[in-house]
């Protein structure tokens, strides 16, 4: 059984893309290794170039610090900044980025073959994760509150639950996001 953890993105070592236009920070992935079939990371993009292809495979991807990209999905322009809406798009897809004005950090939520999803976090408002597992990405320091229980939550972290509360809210700026890894009943 998997408990409750919190990880920062400073405590993750950074990977080097294969294409050399960035780094990658896995803050998880569930379960572990090449067999995931959730995984959150945050990328520092550094230069213009392709995505790495991931067949059947959802991935949300948001600005969280820079300027922002133009992401190019299979021939269709998306700008995504900071504070904007998350992108979802095929693994697969022909994928290409386009920095608007210097590197960029994004969060990356990747499911393969379980439901989910990423969206913002509205400060002190009420989230129900409709699935068996959620997590929150905190931009910036703040405090999330689990039924009564409140606590710190540090800034440019993963929370990860594996199984949803109920209800939680976060009084900062972040991201939810949700797995669903159990079958359904």
């Amino acid at each position: 059984m998997h408990s409750i953890s919190t990880v920062r993105t400073a405590d993750v070592s950074p990977q080097p893309w294969r294409n050399g236009g960035g780094t990658t920070r896995e803050l998880l992935a569930r379960p572990g290794g090449d067999a995931w079939r959730v995984r959150v990371s945050v990328a520092d993009v550094v230069a213009d170039g392709p995505f790495s292809s991931f067949p059947g495979v959802s991935r949300w991807f948001a600005v969280i610090d820079g300027a922002g990209v133009v992401l190019a999905v299979d021939g269709v322009e998306h700008r995504c900044s900071p504070g904007g809406e998350p992108l979802v798009f095929a693994g697969e897809a022909d994928t290409r980025s386009r920095l608007i004005d210097g590197p960029t950090r994004d969060l990356n939520l990747m499911l393969r073959g379980v439901a989910g999803a990423m969206r913002r976090v509205v400060a002190g408002d009420p989230f129900r994760p409709e699935a068996g597992e959620c997590g929150l990405y905190a931009s910036e320091a703040g405090r999330v509150r689990t039924g009564g229980k409140v606590e710190p939550m540090p800034p440019q972290a993963l929370r990860w639950w594996p199984a949803a509360p109920e209800s939680l809210a976060f009084d900062g700026a972040g991201w939810w996001l949700t797995a669903e890894l159990a079958p359904a009943p």
